[in-house]
Order: C-alpha cells, then structure tokens, then sequence
C-alpha cells in the first residue's frame, strides 16, 4: 500500500498529476520547496555515485543524471549563501525564482533512481522463508533474558548465563532494556541493505544544519518501503517474542550523515517501546572507533511530561533529570552491523563521530520503532551509583 501512494505522489517525476506531499512530510524536512547546503551537496555526490555505478547497467538514466540532474544541482548550488547569512531560517534555504528557472523543480527530491532488493539479490526471498533467515544466528532466548536482567535459577539459566559470556565479542550488555548485538544482519543481508541504502534516491528530509545538525533522512511512508525492511522488522519482531510483546512496528526510517561534520542528533526519546538501531556503514569509514555511535541515558520522561515539551527543550530533561543522575549513560561506539536495542523512552544522541569523506563513507543508521512508548518517573533503568556509565 505505501509503494502504490508512494507512486503516485509529486516524488515520482513521471506523474504529471500527482498528490501534494502530505504536510507532516514537509514539517519534518521533506518538502520540495526549501533544502539546505549539505541536503544538496549530499544529492549531488549521490547522482556522482549513480552514473559511474550505472554508466553500463543503465545508461539512459546515467546520461540524464549526468547531463540534466547534475548541472541543475551545481548551478543552484551556487546560489546558497553562506550558513551565517541563513541564521533566521537556521540553515535552511528556499528556493527562489533564479532556481526554478534551473530546473530544481523538476529534480529536487524526486524518485530519480529506484531499484529494489528483488532486483539486487532475488534469492534474498529463499534466505527469508528460513526462520531468522536475515540475521545471523545467534541464542536469542539469552539476548531476551539480558533485556530483562534476568539471572533466574537452574541449569538452563546458567547455561544462558555462560553463553552470554562466551559472546562477549557478538553481545555487550549489562544494563536492563539496552543490548548491543554485533553482526546482526547475514552477510546477504547487510549487502542489499547497503546498496537500497546507497542507490535509491529517496532522502528526502533536510534538517536545519544550525539547529540540528547535517544528516539527510528517509522514512518508511517516503519511499523506505523495500520488502527486505518489512520482512526485516518481522524477523525482529519474531526474535525476540518477550521483548517485543504487544510491540507492533510502529514507524522505521534511516538517516545519512554528513561526513563534513561531527554531530549528529541531539538528546531526545522517541514514541516508541522499543527502538533497533543499526548501522550500515562502510567497514573502513569511521576515522575513530573509539565514538561514533549512540549515548543511551538511563532516565526516562516521567509519565506526566508532554512528548513536545521534553522533545524540544532539552535544557529542561539536561537540568531536571540528567543532571540529578549525573549524565548515568551506556555510551555504544560504533561498528558497521552493530544493533543497539533500547527501551525507545530512554533519552539518547548520537556520539561525536569523525567518518572519512566521500559519498560510500557516509555513517547510516537503520531504525526500526515497535510499540508505544512506555514512560517513567524519571529513572530509566537500574544503575549500580549515582554516576553510573558504561561504555560498550
């Protein structure tokens, strides 16, 4: 049902009627009518990417790309002013007359290029009617009970005990609600993620650089609707049944992130029980593998504050309920099929990161959203001091 709306939205270029972009979609970045300077350079490194991967494969669209797409991008590009000189807009950039006149219209956020995991790697169906068939195997009845800081008694639990031991390069996690799980996804798996991820052209969302940070986001009702990542999220779900009880997926996006820069989201709690996170990325990209990943809080929001308020005044969760805890933190660094696996209430951020440049380097996250969101009264998980940190 997405692909079929997604088709016949103003993202496919070949609708001459198409629907007007739902409003959410431009509130949160998407819109077609405004970008920003990395938004755009973004674009154009990945059309760069396109036409040299499709120079034989597909040379009709390598040639649009090359000679119509790619000049559009440059030109207007050329019009952006400098990021202090957008500070009213924090960073972002409205399209004038001068860029329609371009052609930026005919181009900007469009569906450009598309292929789908059937087209990369049909046998990846084969892999999925095996149970788990997408992820490496692994004793996932232990990884639940470490979710659930469980110990128990009897042969089995310290049977599961040891196993966690023996994993201790593939699972690190002491901390109820927080897992990180190494090698995730099967090889097969990891390949067609990172090649939708890399050659599909549906990054919509642009952040404001000045407010945000740079990253360039896409999401699963704008065009993040490949049958790998639904049968992806089912094989998730059907993995781990304690943890994911009553947890229906409930929203998945992924987000790229600009290489020129070193932070990326900022502290928040999503609408969710919980949240996988995941990263694609390259293995050689990340220039310090002592950071780059996430910084998950153990407080969560009290069950009387409002979504919008903690979300959008971060002074207020740093003053009322870090600061009491003293930043307590499991801080992930990150490693490419990395998963970290969280109470999705927990307050989070990515870590500084430092990735090489170049459009294949950029650092990707996958995230998948089941649930609704199980709030607190403000302290998230179990800690050992009042100053507890983890580093994983």
């Amino acid at each position: 049902a997405a692909t079929n709306i997604f088709r016949k939205s103003v993202r496919n270029p070949n609708v001459s009627s198409a629907a007007e972009l739902p409003s959410i979609l431009v509130a949160r970045g998407g819109g077609d009518s405004y970008t920003t300077e990395y938004k755009l350079k973004h674009d154009l490194s990945q059309a760069e990417y396109l036409v040299k991967l499709l120079e034989h494969s597909d040379p009709h669209t390598a040639s649009y790309l090359q000679s119509t797409v790619i000049p559009i991008y440059r030109d207007v590009l050329k019009n952006i002013p400098p990021l202090d000189e957008l500070a009213k807009t924090q960073g972002l950039y409205a399209f004038t007359d001068l860029d329609y006149e371009l052609g930026i219209g005919d181009v900007y956020n469009k569906m450009l290029y598309s292929t789908t995991s059937d087209e990369l790697d049909p046998g990846w169906r084969q892999l999925a009617e095996k149970r788990n068939g997408l992820l490496n195997p692994r004793d996932w009845e232990a990884i639940q009970q470490s979710w659930f800081g469980a110990k128990g008694n009897g042969n089995e639990s310290a049977k599961n005990d040891a196993k966690l031991d023996q994993q201790n390069d593939n699972l690190h996690s002491s901390t109820p609600g927080v897992l990180v799980i190494d090698d995730l996804l099967s090889p097969q798996t990891l390949d067609i993620i990172r090649k939708l991820l890399l050659r599909n052209t549906h990054w919509y969302q642009t952040k404001m650089p000045l407010k945000f940070g740079k990253y360039v986001g896409s999401y699963i009702d704008d065009g993040l609707n490949d049958p790998v990542f639904l049968e992806l999220a089912k094989q998730l779900h059907q993995a781990m049944p304690r943890v994911m009880k009553g947890h229906d997926l409930r929203y998945m996006w992924a987000y790229k992130y600009d290489s020129e820069w070193s932070s990326g989201i900022n502290l928040h709690a999503d609408q969710a029980a919980v949240n996988v996170n995941m990263w694609v990325s390259l293995n050689d990209s990340n220039l310090d593998e002592s950071s780059g990943g996430l910084v998950v809080y153990t407080t969560k929001p009290p069950a009387d504050w409002k979504f919008e308020s903690y979300n959008t005044n971060t002074e207020i969760v740093v003053e009322k309920l870090l600061t009491p805890t003293n930043f307590a933190n499991v801080t992930v660094t990150h490693k490419p099929n990395r998963a970290v696996i969280f109470d999705s209430a927990l307050f989070h951020q990515t870590d500084k990161y430092s990735f090489r440049e170049g459009y294949e380097n950029s650092r990707i996250n996958l995230t998948f959203l089941f649930g609704e969101m199980q709030k607190g009264s403000g302290a998230g998980l179990a800690q050992d001091g009042d100053d507890a940190k983890e580093e994983l």
